[in-house]
């Protein structure tokens, strides 16, 4: 049967770290690691590399991938901005893992994409860590449902404490600092995969009726700008700071759909807005006929939200889940909550699992409605089950 482990060590010695969180991951599994995550934070890019390469050569025969990030989760808890490594280990024996590492190069006058493997009938996901740097991981992520047959996408885009020059992918004995690494998931121990956008709308859902790429002109015949300040006017004084703080918009994902509330939408910010011309824009491209709603997050909404996606997705994967990585905005954890632990904890507790890892992404991948999106401010989950030999 399927087991798991993890563990999280903090200290300024990485290489240490990395040992102690290696050693107590896989000191319970009773049986050899498969895969082995890892997920390191610190000050010094080298002490970085080196505690990535120390974690890989504990892991024994067990395929292997990680990245550089300035928070880490795991063992219950959240670090932030301080030395640190988490740890996820696994004994997978229904599980196929095979690794890929995608760079970009010049063809014609676009860039192009090599290293994806072709996924097959048995695969059930992607693990993707990239360098938002180095690698175009939104319009690799758009194009990828289409690209490999409807395959969801989990996963996140890493940092450094020192930006981009700090960023570190590893992959199976490999260290790199550009393009991007992952894993092909096969076999039935693979659970599915969860996002909260932790989102939650305000006012009516009103079609588009004029849009130029991301810049939507009309919303339900009038100005843009007319309908988002005749909606702000009419919140109360509680909502309208909210969206005075960070306004978003919900892109319906089903047109035919009764009705659209909250989780039926695309979240994207609303990066501008220009009272002379009544146009909007936003981060994502939109068309006319599309239906959108704004939307508002705060501590309480994205907890309320998260919540709710996993509660449904126990319900959708009948409680199998015994085990999860996890992706979180690096404007959640302690930006967003009292504390640095909140997601992971939720996770444990509505799923009632206990080996949680991950790390706080500059960007968190999975998939919305059937397709892969690339986000922000979000939780993604993608969990596994303890599948009998």
């Amino acid at each position: 049967m399927a087991r798991f482990g993890d563990a999280l060590a903090t200290g300024a010695d990485l290489v240490s770290a990395a040992e102690r969180a290696v050693q107590e991951a896989t000191r319970g599994l009773d049986a050899p690691a498969d895969l082995l995550c890892f997920f390191v934070c610190g000050a010094d890019p080298d002490e970085v590399t080196l505690a990535g390469e120390r974690a890989m050569a504990l892991a024994g025969g067990a395929v292997t991938l990680g990245c550089s990030a300035t928070g880490v989760v795991g063992g219950g808890r959240g670090v932030e901005e301080q030395g640190a490594v988490s740890v996820w280990a696994a004994h997978l024996p229904s599980v196929t893992a095979t690794p890929f590492r995608l760079d970009v190069i010049p063809e014609g006058d676009h860039l192009a994409v090599v290293g994806m493997h072709e996924p097959d009938s048995t695969d059930r996901a992607a693990l993707l860590l990239a360098n938002p740097y180095e690698f175009p991981a939104q319009s690799f992520v758009a194009r990828s449902t289409e690209a490999l047959s409807g395959l969801p996408i989990v996963g996140g885009l890493a940092d450094g404490m020192r930006g981009q020059d700090s960023v570190r992918l590893f992959c199976d004995g490999e260290v790199a600092d550009a393009g991007a690494v992952g894993l092909i998931l096969g076999g039935d121990g693979v659970a599915g995969t969860m996002v909260s956008q932790g989102c939650r709308p305000i006012g009516r859902p009103m079609a588009v009726t004029k849009s130029e790429g991301n810049v939507i002109l009309e919303l339900a015949g009038g100005p843009a700008y007319e309908r988002l300040e005749a909606l702000v006017n009419s919140l109360p004084p509680e909502e309208q700071d909210l969206a005075a703080g960070g306004l978003h918009i919900g892109i319906a994902m089903d047109e035919y759909a009764d009705s659209h509330e909250q989780g039926d939408f695309l979240v994207r910010s609303v990066v501008g807005a220009d009272p002379e011309t009544g146009a909007l824009t936003i981060g994502e491209m939109v068309e006319v006929g599309q239906t959108v709603r704004f939307q508002v997050r705060d501590h309480d909404s994205a907890s309320a939200d998260l919540i709710e996606r996993l509660q449904a997705f126990g319900e959708e994967t009948a409680g199998r889940a015994s085990a999860a990585l996890l992706f979180s905005c690096s404007g959640r954890g302690s930006s967003m909550f009292p504390t640095s632990d909140h997601d992971v904890r939720l996770v444990q507790q509505q799923l009632g699992i206990e080996s949680v890892s991950g790390f706080f992404a500059a960007g968190e991948i999975g998939p919305v409605a059937g397709r892969n999106h690339v986000h922000a401010l979000t939780a993604c989950v993608l969990a596994f089950e303890a599948v009998e030999d």
